[in-house]
């Protein structure tokens, strides 16, 4: 019977078999709930860890984490990058959330699993102007926005001598 999964229609939470070595009798998401706080997880980490791991057993039809490996979890991260639209920070929470489960619960390892699709990363825009874009920027300022640089002291700024 070890590694049947139980569900409760009435509150739809997974009700892991009562075995010794898998936990004490403890259901998975409890465990999962104590090993957060023992770490000093805070609230929002331990609630975000539990939805990503309760996702990935609904994603596997419910099969216990203990029965699955890389190739399920390269498979659910990868579901999430392709069919869930999610951005790349939210791939990586939901992997954090599971190799935890792994490493810190079950006590198992994974093999390898880099062969999963990866959120595309935002493109970011530069935050800080180069040098002669600061420039070609005060050389068209007139009026009160030059006085007002020239009040700061950066008119040597606009001159080509930048001391910023």
């Amino acid at each position: 019977m070890s590694g049947t999964v139980y569900a409760d229609p009435a509150t739809m939470s997974l009700n892991m078999p009562t075995d010794a070595d898998a936990g004490g009798g403890k259901r998975l998401l409890d465990r999962v709930q104590e090993a957060l706080a023992v770490r000093h997880y805070s609230p929002r980490t331990v609630e975000a860890y539990g939805t990503w791991i309760r996702r990935f057993i609904r994603f596997h039809h419910r099969r216990h984490p203990a029965e699955m490996g890389a190739l399920e979890v390269a498979a659910f991260l990868s579901s999430l990058a392709t069919t869930g639209n999610v951005s790349s920070s939210t791939q990586n929470q939901a992997l954090a959330a599971i190799l935890f489960l792994y490493s810190d619960v079950l006590h198992q390892s994974l093999e390898s699993f880099a062969d999963f699709v990866r959120a595309k990363k935002p493109q970011t825009l530069p935050v800080v102007m180069s040098r002669q874009q600061a420039t070609e920027v005060l050389s068209m300022l007139r009026g009160t926005p030059l006085l007002t640089v020239e009040c700061l002291g950066m008119r040597h700024a606009r001159d080509g001598a930048i001391g910023l």
